[in-house]
Formats: C-alpha cells, sequence, structure tokens
C-alpha cells in the first residue's frame, strides 16, 4: 500500500490520532514511518535575539523532543521503526519539503492544530500542505 509516511505532529490531541492512524497505516503497510515536530519560526522574533525569545524557542524545542521520545517508545512497543525530525521553520513549507526531500507517498495531518489563534495569524498547515503537497495526504478530523 504505501512505503513512506510522513506524519506531523503539534502535540494537539488531534495531531496525536494523527500519529496513531499513521501508526496502524505503517505497521499495516509495513512502511517507513517518519515524525515531523515543526517549530513554527513565525512565533519566533527575527530581529537580535533576547534571552526571552530564546527561552521561548528552546520551551517548543524541549516539547518537541518530548512528544518525539514519547511517540518513538510507542512506535517500538507496536514493532514500528519511527524516524523523527525536529525543525524549525514555516509549519506547512517544511511538511511539505521534507516529505519531498523524503520520498513520502502519504502525508498524515491533523485537520486543526494547537489554537484557533495560530490558524488565524499563521495560516492553516493542514490547507497548506492540500494545496502543495505532491503526495497523497489524509487529513485527521475529530
Amino acid at each position: 500500500m504505501f512505503k513512506k509516511i510522513l506524519v506531523s505532529l503539534d502535540g494537539s490531541d488531534i495531531s496525536k490520532h494523527a500519529f496513531s492512524r499513521a501508526l496502524d497505516l505503517a505497521k499495516t503497510s509495513k512502511a517507513e514511518l517518519h515524525v515531523i515536530y515543526v517549530i513554527e519560526s513565525g512565533m519566533i522574533s527575527p530581529g537580535p535575539v533576547d534571552t526571552t525569545w530564546e527561552l521561548i524557542y528552546q520551551r517548543f524545542e524541549k516539547e518537541g523532543r518530548d512528544l518525539l521520545e514519547e511517540l518513538t517508545q510507542q512506535a517500538k512497543e507496536q514493532g514500528v521503526t519511527l524516524t523523527t525530525h525536529l525543525e524549525a521553520g514555516h509549519a506547512g513549507e517544511t511538511i511539505v519539503k521534507t516529505s519531498a526531500e523524503l520520498g513520502c507517498d502519504l502525508i498524515v495531518i491533523g485537520s486543526l492544530g494547537k489554537s484557533k489563534l495560530d490558524r488565524l495569524l499563521l495560516g492553516s498547515v493542514s490547507s497548506y500542505v492540500v494545496n502543495y503537497g505532491k503526495t497523497n495526504i489524509l487529513i485527521i478530523r475529530n
């Protein structure tokens, strides 16, 4: 069925549900499973980095690492090998770019992220992926 699956995470409940679906698909298809967590660069000041912004970035990075570690263990328990990617940038662009670089034939993503405010300010990540992704895309809804 699928050979390489990329699932996008942001720590929200819907992204965790997307991970579960991707894990099931990878197990059934015997596919490689890749998980990406993107620290949205729009949340970080482009100017000189003061300690406040640095601390905020470090918090996002720790959150991402902790989540990826937790899900790696979960995949291991299911007998699925997981490759993790912790990136910074525009979430939609980074997901599409990473998918293309890896040669994924499926992207799994939640329909909404952590907050509706992010969607208003940054645009819908899932909408961006649907519009610009060059492969199959599975949108997970609540």
